[in-house]
């Protein structure tokens, strides 16, 4: 049992990783030995979160847009500049759009679409090489795309892309899993529910009223979110193939049920 989550001698990328979920899973790898890069749009942010967490080890930030193909394949040739190997991948770099139905755009469909599904796709695919070169069935990389409860089950804000997307990165993530399984690639997802973030701003500046929504009583903490990471990146989640680990505080179950 020595080491079982322990990510010593590893490396990670977590895009969006300047702030919210993917500073919290950034801070936690760092703690648990990794080395971490970041990348994040707003390169001045990464470059603070970057400065900032490199307390806790070696963080380095690569700050640049993502999105899309063209961004996924100039995230992979930045980070091949410094590493020509990647043990985990973390897919969190992710965008939100409300709008009522009847006006709903179709540019907050495809920024939502592109940013959430069709990157982690591409830069999975750009990045492949890199997991698969070290990869054992020993020690296995590992690709962590992270979804949303929204994605599992109803919220009814009229987030319409934002809510499909997620439910569709649930679903790659168990058809990437069947095909990288082969080359000891581990695919899963995380579903966070409320943490305070720039994207869930509702968690952030009400968290007393949204705790009352939460059957534990309080919405999620940093600690939360980066033990559910640690736990598949490391040695622990090794047998974890495909699947979602919900991280919701059980709000999932009890949408519809008087919560």
């Amino acid at each position: 049992m020595d080491g079982l989550f322990s990510l010593e001698g590893r490396t990670a990328l977590i895009t969006g990783g300047s702030r919210g979920i993917g500073e919290m899973i950034a801070e936690g790898y760092l703690k648990a030995g990794a080395k971490v890069y970041i990348t994040a749009r707003k390169a001045a942010d990464c470059m603070a979160t970057a400065e900032r967490l490199s307390a806790f080890g070696t963080c380095v930030a690569l700050p640049g847009d993502a999105s899309g193909m063209d961004g996924a394949q100039a995230l992979a040739k930045q980070y091949l500049e410094h590493e020509s190997t990647l043990d985990i991948l973390v897919n969190n770099a992710g965008a939100a759009w409300g709008a009522p139905f009847e006006e709903f755009p179709e540019s907050g469909w495809d920024k939502v679409m592109d940013l959430n599904v069709k990157t982690p796709f591409f830069l999975t695919q750009a990045l492949y090489p890199a997991l698969k070169a070290n990869a054992t069935q020993d020690k296995p990389s590992k690709v962590i795309n992270i979804a949303s409860i929204d994605g599992q089950s109803v919220n009814m804000m009229e987030t319409y892309s934002y809510a499909a997307s997620k439910s569709g990165i649930i679903h790659l993530t168990k058809r990437l899993a069947l095909e990288l399984a082969k080359d000891n690639i581990i695919v899963t997802a995380i579903a966070p529910g409320a943490f305070a973030s720039q994207m869930n701003k509702v968690a952030r500046d009400h968290e007393d009223m949204v705790a009352q929504a939460v059957p534990s009583g309080r919405i999620g903490q940093p600690a939360d979110m980066a033990g559910a990471a640690i736990f598949l990146a490391s040695r622990a989640g090794d047998y974890v193939v495909g699947s979602t680990l919900t991280v919701d505080g059980g709000v999932t179950h009890a949408r519809g049920s008087g919560f």
